[in-house]
């Protein structure tokens, strides 16, 4: 007997699936490695504001931080965003071993492993530093002191992890720990995997989380760097999207990062939408997909 939810989460990847890959205006590189680099597109649309009134909006795709799935996928959502007058940067990023012909991630997916320590990061950090500048020589129209960082899935959880940098442990890897809180507008993050101890305990994405930190030997020593459910308060805006019908990343694990929040005396806010699963967050057919460009707009205007 079929189970109806793995059937929604079917039909909603399919459909998220479903738009071809939208190139870039421009594409800049941000270290040597083929995977550091990030692609620039430009606002069009009926929102596009004057030149230099833009704000900028970050994208960290998902993908349970795996090889095969890079940031052509988030592509029309990064489309999406630009049509309503956003300026966007999305990032690419080191990500785990790969494998051909694997399925969407899903909620017992085996495959590579997730993510490299500490490479994931590093990209990612690196990419955040050097974006201002980027920007600045491929997206003059965007203003960067109005940034928001947005991420799905496994890049909910990097976009939540770069907003904290400034509050990471003092013996934290090179380059990642900032002196002070990053200049943004605020963090929207989409069916984040943002509590890395829940995630575990559901399972999410294979063990996608302790893969992520190197394993279950490293995951206690590491997870300290990495959760962003450790790595609270961080004075920054946040506000966490999540599909009540989520089976990949399911709202238990926002609710544990919104709870971790509150008990470090951090208000997040959180939207659950009924009858929603995992990809209409990031799917420009979806009636989510412009709750999540509200989200950013509340922020950025």
């Amino acid at each position: 007997m079929t189970d109806p939810a793995v059937e929604r989460d079917a039909a909603e990847a399919a459909s998220a699936f479903s738009h071809p890959p939208v190139a870039p205006d421009a594409t800049a590189a941000y270290g040597e490695h083929p995977d550091q680099i990030v692609d620039f597109y430009a606002p069009r649309g009926e929102g596009t504001r004057a030149p230099r009134s833009v704000p900028l909006v970050v994208v960290l795709h998902g993908g349970a931080w795996r090889a095969p799935y890079d940031r052509q996928h988030i592509t029309p959502f990064v489309d999406f965003l630009a049509r309503r007058g956003f300026a966007v940067a999305n990032v690419e990023y080191r990500r785990g071993q790969s494998r051909a012909s694997l399925p969407l991630p899903h909620q017992d997916a085996e495959g590579p492993v997730a993510g490299r320590w500490p490479e994931t990061f590093d990209d990612v950090a690196a990419a955040m530093d050097a974006l201002p500048d980027l920007a600045a020589a491929c997206l003059p129209e965007a203003d960067p002191r109005r940034t928001v960082l947005t991420g799905h899935s496994a890049g909910g959880h990097l976009a939540l992890w770069a907003a904290a940098r400034h509050v990471l442990p003092y013996d934290s890897p090179a380059g990642w720990r900032l002196p002070s809180p990053p200049l943004l507008r605020g963090v929207v993050a989409l069916a984040p995997i943002a509590d890395f101890t829940v995630a575990e305990e559901l399972g999410v994405c294979g063990g996608a989380s302790a893969q992520l930190l190197g394993g279950a030997t490293a995951f206690g020593a590491r997870r300290p760097y990495a959760d962003p459910a450790a790595l609270l308060p961080t004075g920054i805006a946040t506000a966490v999207v999540q599909g009540r019908s989520d089976i990949v990343v399911p709202e238990e694990v926002s609710e544990a990062y919104v709870a971790a929040a509150a008990h470090a005396g951090e208000m997040v806010g959180l939207t659950l939408l009924d009858e929603v699963g995992h990809f209409p967050l990031i799917d420009p057919a979806a009636d989510a997909c412009a709750v999540v460009s509200e989200e950013i707009s509340q922020l950025a205007w």
